[in-house]
């Protein structure tokens, strides 16, 4: 049986760990070429020694535009072209609100989650070209969506993924080059504790409290996992996705569907408190009614 992504090359940033790993991972399973692109050298060179001659590491930090335009070389020279492009290097940003933002802060924070794809986007276009298109994917957030979900110059800038790809689809798809987001909800990897100043390894052990707590806070009763986030990347990475350019795909369990009041029923709702009605007066007012409607029938 053939893989989705047979003779494809593809680049992945923060291809070493969380959403990055897992889309290495399920891409070369899937018969793909990888170019993993981070700065964890140790789990780089390991990804290299799991897939011999399938996955090749380039050390990267997406903020330098010289080490975007190598690991993107390295596609060309390990494999012979490029073919998909995932931005998806990143982590929490600056954690400052309005009243204390520095300028440093947001400037970091916009180096690495808005301006390397932007950086990406560019070295990868000619490769692209030279075997008649591809397909580019940009990690957004439900942060970019929504108020509330990640501090403000992480969700701004991931507001703005989310335009860019819209607009770099508009100029690219003629050229047969698609351009699309992913917005992940709440994911278990590191970037909650790393966000937080953490060390690395306590930010990879917080994981596992963010899987315990997900299934608990959103819809689907389960807990986002990297692959949730690379399977849907599969598929806009995949000639699955070959109409489909300019949109986002959000991959949250349904955590961006409304307040709990929404989907949890015994959840009260915030309209109603607000009025003084219980939740258990809002049901004995539901069924009169029904009852009502029922005579009146």
């Amino acid at each position: 049986m053939t893989g989705r992504l047979d003779g494809k090359v593809a680049v992945i940033t923060g291809g070493c760990s969380g959403i990055g790993l897992g889309t290495v991972e399920l891409f070369a399973a899937q018969g793909a070429k990888v170019v993993a692109a981070d700065l964890q050298v140790d789990k780089g060179e390991m990804l290299e020694r799991r897939f011999p001659g399938q996955v090749r590491f380039a050390p990267c930090d997406v903020t330098h535009e010289s080490q975007v335009a190598a690991a993107l070389a390295l596609a060309q020279d390990a494999f012979g072209g490029l073919d998909i492009l995932f931005n998806n290097a990143g982590h929490g940003g600056a954690p400052n609100g309005v009243a204390d933002m520095t300028a440093e802060g947001w400037d970091a924070t916009f180096a690495l989650l808005l301006r390397g794809p932007v950086l990406g986007m560019k070295h990868a276009l000619p490769l692209m070209l030279q075997r008649g298109g591809g397909s580019i994917i940009n990690t957004a957030s439900i942060a970019g969506l929504q108020a509330g979900f990640g501090p403000l110059a992480y969700s701004t800038a991931k507001a703005a993924v989310i335009h860019m790809s819209k607009c770099a689809a508009a100029e690219l798809s003629p050229l047969k080059v698609r351009v699309n987001a992913i917005c992940p909800g709440l994911i278990a990897t590191s970037i909650f504790g790393a966000s937080m100043g953490l060390p690395r390894e306590v930010a990879d052990q917080m994981a596992a409290r963010v899987a315990e707590v997900g299934p608990k806070i959103q819809p689907i009763p389960k807990a986002g996992l990297p692959e949730d986030i690379a399977r849907a990347a599969l598929y806009l990475a995949s000639d699955d996705s070959e109409f489909v350019t300019g949109t986002h795909i959000v991959v949250d369990g349904g955590v961006t569907i409304g307040g709990r009041h929404a989907w949890d029923h015994a959840a009260p709702s915030p309209l109603l408190s607000a009025m003084g009605i219980t939740p258990e007066q809002a049901e004995q007012m539901r069924a009169a009614l029904i009852a009502a409607q029922a005579q009146g029938a």
